[in-house]
């Protein structure tokens, strides 16, 4: 997510990383829900806190995750990958054992595929044109890490309402966004972050979906972030 330091680096000090297993991070075992949470600690503590804590994807879950127990000023969201109705189908209840299969087996193109199917959405024979693209082989490597965020994730992508307790303590305020252009459900799933979170409030982002660019969303996070001084962004 060094992108971002492009975008906000003149007026923040933004510090993005990686989580446990990609890029230039390591990967202790055993993975568990709190070392993600203790990994934001360690990255806020050396930037200094209170920091603003930017996720997209399942990172903006973890940040909802941390902020309830980190000295967080704000939170930024975008597009939290919710699954909480019927607008699309939930994961299957044995995903993450499934993906643990395929990489103790040996398969992680097998995992990569499950987690483009069964968690992305793309059709089967989409997914089997990919295999010999030339990104292929840079998502084989993390398939050992999307586990990870299913179990982050746990019952969130059930087609279950939210846990009612999960973020109870979460009293920062918040921005949650989400892409005009997005498929309806991740659109839904903001609106849900929204609604869970009594201090945030809920932006549309013109031009974007859910890989978005980074200046698509800078000047949203530079307005509603200027009163700190420190961005941490959990991918």
């Amino acid at each position: 997510m060094r992108r971002w330091v492009r975008f906000l680096g003149d007026g923040f000090r933004v510090y993005p990383y990686d989580r446990r297993g990609r890029g230039e991070s390591g990967d202790t075992e055993p993975c568990a829900v709190q070392r993600e949470i203790e990994d934001v600690a360690a990255v806020i503590s050396d930037a200094g806190a209170p920091a603003i804590v930017c996720g997209s994807s399942s990172g903006a879950v973890l940040a909802m995750d941390a902020a309830a127990g980190l000295p967080i000023a704000k939170l930024v969201l975008f597009e939290p990958p919710f699954v909480v109705d019927g607008s699309r189908p939930p994961l299957p209840a044995d995903y993450v054992q499934r993906l643990d299969a395929c990489v103790a087996d040996g398969r992680p193109g097998d995992a990569a595929e499950l987690f483009l199917t069964a968690s992305v959405g793309m059709p089967v024979e989409h997914v089997a044109g990919m295999w010999q693209s030339p990104f292929w082989p840079a998502l084989e490597s993390v398939a050992h890490t999307i586990a990870y965020d299913g179990r982050f994730m746990g019952s969130t992508m059930s087609g279950a309402p939210l846990p009612a307790d999960r973020w109870a303590t979460v009293n920062v305020p918040t921005l949650v966004m989400h892409g005009r252009d997005t498929e309806s459900w991740l659109i839904a799933a903001a609106q849900v972050a929204a609604d869970v979170l009594p201090t945030a409030f809920l932006q549309a982002v013109d031009g974007a979906q859910h890989s978005v660019a980074a200046d698509v969303l800078a000047a949203a996070l530079r307005q509603f972030a200027s009163a700190g001084d420190a961005a941490t962004d959990v991918g």
